[in-house]
Protein backbone atom coordinates (compact mmCIF):
# COMPACT_ATOMS: atom_id res chain seq x y z
CA UNK A 1 0.00 0.00 0.00
CA UNK A 2 0.95 3.83 -0.82
CA UNK A 3 1.05 6.13 1.88
CA UNK A 4 0.90 9.58 2.65
CA UNK A 5 2.17 10.55 6.48
CA UNK A 6 1.78 13.55 7.35
CA UNK A 7 4.72 14.70 9.64
CA UNK A 8 4.87 17.71 12.04
CA UNK A 9 8.14 16.70 13.72
CA UNK A 10 6.73 15.36 16.97
CA UNK A 11 7.19 12.19 18.55
CA UNK A 12 3.31 10.98 16.97
CA UNK A 13 3.80 11.89 13.78
CA UNK A 14 7.54 10.12 13.48
CA UNK A 15 6.75 6.74 15.31
CA UNK A 16 2.99 7.17 12.83
CA UNK A 17 5.08 7.28 10.02
CA UNK A 18 8.11 4.32 11.21
CA UNK A 19 5.01 2.04 12.09
CA UNK A 20 4.22 2.31 8.51
CA UNK A 21 7.59 1.42 7.16
CA UNK A 22 7.81 -1.14 9.23
CA UNK A 23 4.64 -3.14 8.23
CA UNK A 24 5.54 -2.86 4.72
CA UNK A 25 4.32 -0.12 3.06
CA UNK A 26 5.35 2.73 0.72
CA UNK A 27 5.62 5.78 2.39
CA UNK A 28 6.58 9.29 1.57
CA UNK A 29 6.34 12.15 4.22
CA UNK A 30 5.37 15.31 4.20
CA UNK A 31 5.04 18.83 6.30
CA UNK A 32 2.52 21.17 6.12
CA UNK A 33 3.40 24.48 5.90
CA UNK A 34 0.50 26.51 7.19
CA UNK A 35 1.25 29.68 8.48
CA UNK A 36 3.93 32.53 7.73
CA UNK A 37 3.47 36.33 9.19
CA UNK A 38 2.45 39.36 6.51
CA UNK A 39 6.57 39.82 6.89
CA UNK A 40 7.07 36.23 5.95
CA UNK A 41 8.42 34.89 9.25
CA UNK A 42 7.90 31.42 9.96
CA UNK A 43 6.12 30.57 13.79
CA UNK A 44 8.30 30.30 16.71
CA UNK A 45 6.07 27.92 18.68
CA UNK A 46 3.50 25.66 17.74
CA UNK A 47 3.63 22.61 15.60
CA UNK A 48 5.06 24.66 11.99
CA UNK A 49 8.32 25.93 12.82
CA UNK A 50 11.02 25.66 11.01
CA UNK A 51 12.72 23.38 13.58
CA UNK A 52 9.81 20.93 13.55
CA UNK A 53 9.95 20.94 9.48
CA UNK A 54 13.96 19.82 10.27
CA UNK A 55 13.00 17.31 12.71
CA UNK A 56 10.45 15.71 10.03
CA UNK A 57 12.49 15.78 7.20
CA UNK A 58 15.62 14.31 9.56
CA UNK A 59 13.51 11.73 10.76
CA UNK A 60 12.08 10.68 7.01
CA UNK A 61 16.19 10.40 6.19
CA UNK A 62 16.38 8.09 9.23
CA UNK A 63 13.24 5.99 7.76
CA UNK A 64 14.32 6.20 4.63
CA UNK A 65 11.41 7.34 3.28
CA UNK A 66 10.92 10.41 0.44
CA UNK A 67 10.07 13.55 2.15
CA UNK A 68 8.56 17.10 0.78
CA UNK A 69 6.87 19.80 2.30
CA UNK A 70 3.26 21.15 1.03
CA UNK A 71 2.77 25.11 1.13
CA UNK A 72 -0.99 24.91 2.18
CA UNK A 73 -0.66 28.85 4.00
CA UNK A 74 -3.51 30.45 1.50
CA UNK A 75 -5.73 27.81 2.71
CA UNK A 76 -4.98 27.76 6.66
CA UNK A 77 -5.40 31.47 6.38
CA UNK A 78 -8.87 31.44 4.64
CA UNK A 79 -10.18 28.48 6.36
CA UNK A 80 -8.28 28.72 9.71
CA UNK A 81 -7.38 32.16 10.70
CA UNK A 82 -9.77 34.40 9.68
CA UNK A 83 -12.17 32.25 11.15
CA UNK A 84 -10.21 32.43 14.67
CA UNK A 85 -10.18 35.64 14.33
CA UNK A 86 -14.22 35.96 13.23
CA UNK A 87 -15.21 33.95 16.05
CA UNK A 88 -13.56 36.17 18.73
CA UNK A 89 -15.19 39.27 16.94
CA UNK A 90 -18.23 38.00 17.44
CA UNK A 91 -17.66 36.69 20.85
CA UNK A 92 -17.37 33.14 20.40
CA UNK A 93 -14.95 30.83 21.41
CA UNK A 94 -13.57 29.03 18.32
CA UNK A 95 -11.37 25.62 17.83
CA UNK A 96 -8.50 26.03 15.41
CA UNK A 97 -7.42 22.35 15.49
CA UNK A 98 -11.09 21.60 13.91
CA UNK A 99 -10.86 23.42 11.47
CA UNK A 100 -7.16 22.65 10.64
CA UNK A 101 -8.30 19.21 10.27
CA UNK A 102 -11.68 20.10 8.56
CA UNK A 103 -10.41 22.49 5.87
CA UNK A 104 -6.64 21.28 5.32
CA UNK A 105 -5.41 18.24 6.99
CA UNK A 106 -8.60 16.13 6.04
CA UNK A 107 -9.72 18.03 2.96
CA UNK A 108 -6.62 18.94 0.99
CA UNK A 109 -4.25 16.12 2.47
CA UNK A 110 -6.20 13.66 0.88
CA UNK A 111 -6.96 15.24 -2.21
CA UNK A 112 -3.03 15.36 -2.11
CA UNK A 113 -2.64 12.06 -1.69
CA UNK A 114 -4.83 10.62 -4.40
CA UNK A 115 -2.72 13.25 -7.27
CA UNK A 116 0.24 11.00 -5.32
CA UNK A 117 -0.87 8.17 -6.34
CA UNK A 118 -1.28 6.72 -2.40
CA UNK A 119 -4.15 4.69 -0.98
CA UNK A 120 -3.84 6.23 2.88
CA UNK A 121 -3.28 9.16 4.85
CA UNK A 122 -1.52 8.44 7.79
CA UNK A 123 -1.38 11.23 10.88
CA UNK A 124 -0.30 10.45 14.28
CA UNK A 125 -3.39 11.42 16.28
CA UNK A 126 -4.58 9.09 19.08
CA UNK A 127 -8.11 7.54 17.64
CA UNK A 128 -9.21 4.57 16.20
CA UNK A 129 -10.60 3.54 12.84
CA UNK A 130 -12.55 -0.04 12.79
CA UNK A 131 -13.90 -1.29 9.80
CA UNK A 132 -16.49 -4.12 9.80
CA UNK A 133 -20.05 -4.34 7.43
CA UNK A 134 -19.02 -1.58 4.42
CA UNK A 135 -18.79 0.81 7.49
CA UNK A 136 -15.87 2.54 8.88
CA UNK A 137 -16.04 3.67 12.79
CA UNK A 138 -14.25 6.83 14.50
CA UNK A 139 -13.27 5.94 17.77
CA UNK A 140 -11.57 6.96 20.93
CA UNK A 141 -7.95 6.79 21.02
CA UNK A 142 -6.26 3.64 23.11
CA UNK A 143 -5.03 6.33 26.08
CA UNK A 144 -7.92 8.31 27.24
CA UNK A 145 -5.74 11.12 28.48
CA UNK A 146 -4.06 11.42 24.78
CA UNK A 147 -7.62 11.11 23.22
CA UNK A 148 -7.89 13.12 20.07
CA UNK A 149 -11.24 11.65 18.64
CA UNK A 150 -13.14 15.09 19.50
CA UNK A 151 -10.98 16.90 16.75
CA UNK A 152 -12.01 14.48 14.13
CA UNK A 153 -15.82 14.36 14.39
CA UNK A 154 -15.77 15.92 10.78
CA UNK A 155 -14.67 12.57 9.10
CA UNK A 156 -17.24 11.23 7.53
CA UNK A 157 -17.38 7.45 5.79
CA UNK A 158 -15.35 8.73 2.41
CA UNK A 159 -12.51 9.85 4.56
CA UNK A 160 -12.32 7.28 6.91
CA UNK A 161 -11.74 4.79 4.50
CA UNK A 162 -8.72 6.30 3.45
CA UNK A 163 -7.05 7.53 7.02
CA UNK A 164 -5.00 5.66 9.45
CA UNK A 165 -3.66 6.51 13.11
CA UNK A 166 -1.24 3.90 13.90
CA UNK A 167 -0.76 5.47 17.72
CA UNK A 168 -3.73 5.62 18.37
CA UNK A 169 -4.41 2.00 19.29
CA UNK A 170 -1.32 1.86 21.74
CA UNK A 171 -0.45 4.23 25.11
CA UNK A 172 1.64 7.21 24.81
CA UNK A 173 4.45 5.56 26.78
CA UNK A 174 4.41 2.71 23.89
CA UNK A 175 4.38 5.33 21.44
CA UNK A 176 7.68 6.87 23.18
CA UNK A 177 9.27 3.70 23.59
CA UNK A 178 9.11 2.56 19.91
CA UNK A 179 10.58 5.98 18.80
CA UNK A 180 13.15 5.51 21.61
CA UNK A 181 13.81 1.63 20.26
CA UNK A 182 14.57 3.49 16.67
CA UNK A 183 16.60 6.07 17.76
CA UNK A 184 14.59 8.79 16.24
CA UNK A 185 15.59 12.62 17.00
CA UNK A 186 11.83 13.25 18.21
CA UNK A 187 11.52 10.39 20.95
CA UNK A 188 12.31 12.82 24.04
CA UNK A 189 10.45 16.17 22.32
CA UNK A 190 7.40 17.44 23.93
CA UNK A 191 3.89 17.56 22.87
CA UNK A 192 3.18 21.05 21.33
CA UNK A 193 0.34 23.05 23.60
CA UNK A 194 0.73 26.35 21.28
CA UNK A 195 -1.23 27.60 18.61
CA UNK A 196 0.98 27.63 15.70
CA UNK A 197 -0.24 30.90 14.16
CA UNK A 198 0.10 33.07 17.08
CA UNK A 199 3.17 31.73 17.81
CA UNK A 200 4.43 32.65 21.66
CA UNK A 201 2.59 35.60 21.88
CA UNK A 202 -0.59 35.57 23.95
CA UNK A 203 -3.19 34.88 21.50
CA UNK A 204 -5.26 38.55 22.45
CA UNK A 205 -2.30 39.99 21.24
CA UNK A 206 -2.65 38.49 17.71
CA UNK A 207 -6.46 39.39 17.93
CA UNK A 208 -5.52 43.04 18.91
CA UNK A 209 -2.86 43.25 15.78
CA UNK A 210 -5.80 41.10 13.38
CA UNK A 211 -9.19 42.22 14.54
CA UNK A 212 -8.43 45.75 16.53
CA UNK A 213 -12.12 45.61 17.30
CA UNK A 214 -11.67 43.44 19.96
CA UNK A 215 -8.90 45.69 22.17
CA UNK A 216 -12.72 48.26 22.63
CA UNK A 217 -12.20 49.29 26.28
CA UNK A 218 -15.96 48.45 27.66
CA UNK A 219 -17.86 47.54 30.62
CA UNK A 220 -18.08 44.91 33.43
CA UNK A 221 -21.51 43.94 34.19
CA UNK A 222 -23.22 41.75 36.85
CA UNK A 223 -26.23 39.78 35.96
CA UNK A 224 -28.44 42.77 36.76
CA UNK A 225 -26.64 44.98 34.03
CA UNK A 226 -24.47 47.13 37.01
CA UNK A 227 -20.90 47.85 35.85
CA UNK A 228 -19.00 46.34 38.16
CA UNK A 229 -15.74 47.09 36.58
CA UNK A 230 -13.69 47.81 33.43
CA UNK A 231 -11.70 45.77 30.71
CA UNK A 232 -9.58 46.59 27.65
CA UNK A 233 -11.16 44.51 25.70
CA UNK A 234 -13.48 41.47 25.14
CA UNK A 235 -10.58 39.57 23.70
CA UNK A 236 -9.06 38.57 26.99
CA UNK A 237 -12.45 36.84 28.16
CA UNK A 238 -14.05 33.15 27.12
CA UNK A 239 -17.11 32.13 28.81
CA UNK A 240 -16.39 30.25 32.32
CA UNK A 241 -13.10 31.78 32.96
CA UNK A 242 -13.01 32.94 36.42
CA UNK A 243 -9.10 34.65 36.84
CA UNK A 244 -7.68 37.91 35.72
CA UNK A 245 -11.48 39.23 35.54
CA UNK A 246 -10.00 42.48 37.48
CA UNK A 247 -13.28 42.74 39.68
CA UNK A 248 -14.13 41.88 43.24
CA UNK A 249 -17.40 40.39 44.35
CA UNK A 250 -17.13 38.99 47.85
CA UNK A 251 -17.15 35.54 45.91
CA UNK A 252 -16.28 33.54 42.69
CA UNK A 253 -17.21 35.14 39.71
CA UNK A 254 -16.80 33.88 36.19
CA UNK A 255 -17.82 34.77 32.39
CA UNK A 256 -20.98 34.01 31.54
CA UNK A 257 -21.68 36.15 28.46
CA UNK A 258 -19.50 38.41 25.92
CA UNK A 259 -21.24 41.71 23.79
CA UNK A 260 -18.62 42.13 21.51
CA UNK A 261 -20.85 44.56 19.95
CA UNK A 262 -21.26 46.70 22.84
CA UNK A 263 -17.97 45.53 24.89
CA UNK A 264 -19.53 44.11 27.35
CA UNK A 265 -18.76 41.35 29.56
CA UNK A 266 -21.17 39.88 32.28
CA UNK A 267 -19.70 38.18 35.13
CA UNK A 268 -21.82 35.73 37.61
CA UNK A 269 -21.72 33.04 39.35
CA UNK A 270 -21.36 29.55 38.94
CA UNK A 271 -24.50 29.05 38.81
CA UNK A 272 -25.04 31.13 35.78
CA UNK A 273 -22.87 29.03 33.82
CA UNK A 274 -24.79 26.30 33.89
CA UNK A 275 -26.97 25.31 30.80
CA UNK A 276 -29.41 22.11 30.09
CA UNK A 277 -28.35 21.59 26.45
CA UNK A 278 -27.25 23.94 23.31
CA UNK A 279 -27.95 23.93 19.91
CA UNK A 280 -25.45 22.49 17.43
CA UNK A 281 -24.72 23.89 13.53
CA UNK A 282 -22.85 22.82 10.99
CA UNK A 283 -23.46 19.24 12.23
CA UNK A 284 -21.72 16.32 10.25
CA UNK A 285 -21.90 12.41 11.14
CA UNK A 286 -19.34 10.04 10.96
CA UNK A 287 -21.45 7.10 10.26
CA UNK A 288 -23.33 5.30 7.11
CA UNK A 289 -26.29 6.54 8.00
CA UNK A 290 -27.46 9.81 9.47
CA UNK A 291 -29.42 9.00 12.86
CA UNK A 292 -32.62 10.98 13.34
CA UNK A 293 -32.40 11.28 17.15
CA UNK A 294 -31.33 9.33 19.88
CA UNK A 295 -29.01 9.14 22.96
CA UNK A 296 -25.43 9.63 23.75
CA UNK A 297 -22.76 11.17 25.50
CA UNK A 298 -21.74 14.84 24.36
CA UNK A 299 -18.24 16.51 24.63
CA UNK A 300 -16.96 19.99 24.50
CA UNK A 301 -13.96 20.22 25.21
CA UNK A 302 -11.02 18.49 24.03
CA UNK A 303 -9.91 16.64 26.91
CA UNK A 304 -13.19 17.13 29.06
CA UNK A 305 -15.78 14.40 30.35
CA UNK A 306 -18.54 13.62 27.99
CA UNK A 307 -21.78 14.34 29.42
CA UNK A 308 -25.27 11.63 29.07
CA UNK A 309 -28.01 13.53 26.86
CA UNK A 310 -30.56 13.26 23.80
CA UNK A 311 -30.24 14.52 20.88
CA UNK A 312 -32.78 15.25 17.92
CA UNK A 313 -33.56 17.79 15.51
CA UNK A 314 -34.39 21.12 14.78
CA UNK A 315 -35.55 23.53 12.55
CA UNK A 316 -31.94 25.08 12.36
CA UNK A 317 -29.61 22.14 13.59
CA UNK A 318 -29.30 19.75 16.18
CA UNK A 319 -30.81 20.23 19.42
CA UNK A 320 -29.08 18.51 22.84
CA UNK A 321 -30.62 17.88 25.85
CA UNK A 322 -28.35 17.00 28.38
CA UNK A 323 -29.22 14.93 31.25
CA UNK A 324 -28.03 16.99 34.11
CA UNK A 325 -26.96 20.71 33.40
CA UNK A 326 -23.49 21.57 31.88
CA UNK A 327 -21.73 24.57 33.11
CA UNK A 328 -19.33 27.13 30.68
CA UNK A 329 -21.33 25.99 27.29
CA UNK A 330 -19.73 28.34 24.83
CA UNK A 331 -20.92 29.34 21.53
CA UNK A 332 -18.12 28.78 18.61
CA UNK A 333 -16.99 25.62 20.55
CA UNK A 334 -16.91 22.13 19.29
CA UNK A 335 -19.64 19.84 20.62
CA UNK A 336 -19.20 16.12 20.00
CA UNK A 337 -21.73 13.33 20.23
CA UNK A 338 -20.55 9.86 21.44
CA UNK A 339 -22.01 6.45 22.00
CA UNK A 340 -19.37 4.84 24.60
CA UNK A 341 -16.31 4.62 22.52
CA UNK A 342 -17.69 5.59 19.01
CA UNK A 343 -17.80 9.17 17.79
CA UNK A 344 -21.46 10.13 16.13
CA UNK A 345 -20.72 13.23 14.90
CA UNK A 346 -20.70 17.13 16.22
CA UNK A 347 -20.94 20.36 15.10
CA UNK A 348 -20.34 23.84 15.80
CA UNK A 349 -22.69 24.93 19.25
CA UNK A 350 -24.25 27.97 18.40
CA UNK A 351 -26.41 28.90 21.64
CA UNK A 352 -27.07 27.44 25.01
CA UNK A 353 -30.55 26.96 25.72
CA UNK A 354 -31.65 27.51 29.36
CA UNK A 355 -29.32 29.46 30.57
Amino acid sequence: MKVLAAMSGGVDSSVAAAQMVAEGHDVIGVTLKLWEEPDGSLPTAGCCTVADAEDARRVAAQLDIPYYVLNYTSAFRAGVVDRFIDDYAHGWTPNPCVECNRTVKFDRLLAQAKDLGCDTVVTGHYARVESSGGEHRLLRGVDRSKDQSYVLYMLGQAELARVRFPVGAQPKSETRRIAESLALRTAGKPDSQDICFVGDRHYRDFLTEHAPETARPGSIVDRDGTVVGSHEGVSGFTIGQRRRLGVALGEPAYVVEVEPATATVTIGRRADLETDGCLLEDVSWTGASVPRSGRGEFQYRAHGAAAPCRYQPSDVGLLVTFDTPQPAVAPGQSGVLYDGERVLGGGIIRRPIGH
